[in-house]
């Protein structure tokens, strides 16, 4: 039998970490569509009677989309928080009983109506019910088809690549609930950036925050999420890590990116997003290794390209819309916290001729 001493010793090692970590700050991220007026933070389970305690946010200073808040929680609170954000709109979006000593990063990221009674919405209703948009399923009769990926910029609004969607007689796409909708013409496109924005009814949100500063620099990681290879490989979503390495696109392109993230056709047309979750760009294109190899003798390897954030901020408001930023400060977050991120919002499209 181990000796009392070393067995004391050995359950103080083995203690849980987060029994170490009460009382530290943790970071919150407001991933709604809308600026938030209120943000609480109570024990557990404190916010299931509505006991929602002060207002963190200071009254004249909104939490802006994609803005994020440090909460410092007292010494003695323990780990264990109910959260709650108030949209400007009236709307509430819910995080219960979270382990904040096991995960310091926490995002809101739907809102919905409070209960007429005015208490909160329980946890099963957070995510609000699919619009009653009718379907259009894929024809598959259809003689030519071809897939790219597209995502939310706003509610009904998906940004994507012009040529994605050229020539295209029916546009339908696969939300991320499962559903198949269809794009109503006509679509807003640059064939020069080679984007288009599509309306799409029936998808409320979330849309992609685009990243507004600190500006993008060489080895910056970044995430690239799609639909690469439609048919061949499984149809869920792909996510492939890489870093931006030049600030310019093939022939000196401005309003390009080059990256290592590696991308396949299917990927056009699909968010690139920093490792805050932010947008930085739109996937677009990779280089021809085939025509290089013909042209120099040589095999490029893994040069791809994407549009950057900031033109398409501004073919967007050309469009009419007024794009969500957000700043990418603060701890990065893992590429899988990024690519669910994504996934919310990514949108599997098919052009049919």
């Amino acid at each position: 039998m181990p000796h009392p001493f070393r067995l004391a010793l050995l359950l103080l090692l083995l203690a849980p970490a987060a029994a170490l970590a009460q009382g530290q700050p943790f970071h919150v991220v407001n991933r709604t569509d809308a600026p938030a007026r209120e943000l609480n933070a109570v024990r557990t389970p404190r916010g299931a009677s509505s006991d929602w305690g002060r207002n963190l946010l200071s009254p004249d200073r909104p939490l802006a989309p994609g803005a994020g808040f440090r909460v410092n929680p007292a010494e003695s609170a323990g780990c264990r928080f109910d959260l709650r954000l108030v949209l400007t709109d009236g709307r509430e979006s819910l995080l219960q009983n979270q382990d904040i000593c096991a995960n310091r990063d926490l995002a809101f990221d739907v809102a919905t109506r409070p209960l007429p009674s005015g208490k909160p919405a329980p946890a099963t209703a957070a995510v609000p019910p699919a619009p009653n948009v009718p379907q259009q399923r894929p024809n598959q009769n259809a003689r030519n088809v071809s897939t790219g990926t597209g995502f939310l910029v706003a509610g009904d609004r998906v940004l994507t690549n012009q040529h994605v969607v050229n020539g295209c007689d029916r546009i339908v796409m696969r939300t991320p609930d499962g559903r198949w909708l269809g794009a109503v013409p006509p679509a807003r496109v640059d064939a020069e950036l080679d984007l288009a924005l599509l309306a799409v009814p029936g998808l409320p949100g979330p849309a992609l925050p685009f990243r507004s500063g600190p500006a993008v620099r060489r080895g910056d990681g970044v995430v690239a999420y799609g639909f690469p290879l439609a048919g061949l490989l499984s149809s869920d979503a792909k996510l492939t890590r890489g870093e931006v390495n030049g600030l310019a696109g093939l022939a000196d392109n401005r309003n390009q990116y080059q990256i290592s993230a590696e991308v396949q056709p299917g990927n056009s047309g699909g968010p690139l997003l920093d490792m805050h979750g932010n947008i930085v760009g739109i996937v677009v294109s990779k280089l021809n290794a085939q025509r290089i190899a013909r042209a120099t003798g040589d095999i490029a390897q893994n040069i791809n390209f994407a549009v950057k954030g900031e033109a398409a901020q501004v073919f967007l408001r050309r469009a009419g819309l007024n794009p969500q930023t957000a700043e990418s400060t603060g701890p990065e977050r893992g590429a899988a916290d990024v690519g669910e991120i994504a996934n919310r919002s990514t949108l599997f499209i098919r052009c049919e001729r």
